[in-house]
């Protein structure tokens, strides 16, 4: 009878240690999954500030992933399938920031942007701002002096050129 008694407890000490050890490579199956996951939300997130911080601006490839948020963070029209070949750069340092963008896109999508930043037709301003615009096979600054040239202004703070060639 005793040795019945020394095999269950036996028994029962070898499950009980069986049953930990599944517990224990359980839980760290789970706290792995859980750092794996924590830090793949810790990198989007600390992406997401550096954007906004330094955003990424590609001026050597189009429609890349970033040239698109900046189109829609500063173009302020939705991405229709018309719109494609966007290039942007940006001069952000010192206090004469420059943003270029040059994309394809069609008449309505062009009137819709037009729109959107309150852009007129301007015949008086001969400033093309050429001075800060940076050289680019995309930015043919000859071809777009002689396009009609849409601008805005908020008082000689702020200004928004515009060109679309219609042909």
């Amino acid at each position: 009878m005793k040795f019945i008694k020394y095999i269950s407890i036996i028994l029962w000490l070898a499950l009980t240690s069986l049953s930990c050890n599944r517990i224990k490579t359980k839980s760290e199956e789970i706290t792995l999954k859980v750092k794996e996951k924590t830090s793949i939300e810790v990198r989007k997130q600390t992406q997401k500030v550096i954007d906004k911080l330094a955003p990424t601006f590609n001026a050597h490839q189009p429609d890349t992933e970033h040239n698109k948020k900046r189109f829609i963070d500063f173009i302020k029209v939705e991405i229709t399938p018309d719109v494609k070949n966007i290039y942007c750069h940006a001069d952000a340092l010192g206090i004469d920031a420059d943003y270029m963008f040059s994309f394809n896109c069609s008449i309505n999508t062009s009137n819709k942007i037009i729109a959107k930043h309150s852009l007129t037709i301007d015949n008086l301003n001969t400033d093309n701002a050429f001075a800060l615009q940076h050289n680019f096979n995309w930015w043919d600054k000859e071809t777009i002096q002689k396009l009609q040239k849409y601008s805005w202004t908020n008082g000689n703070q702020y200004f928004k050129y515009y060109w679309y060639d219609y042909e």
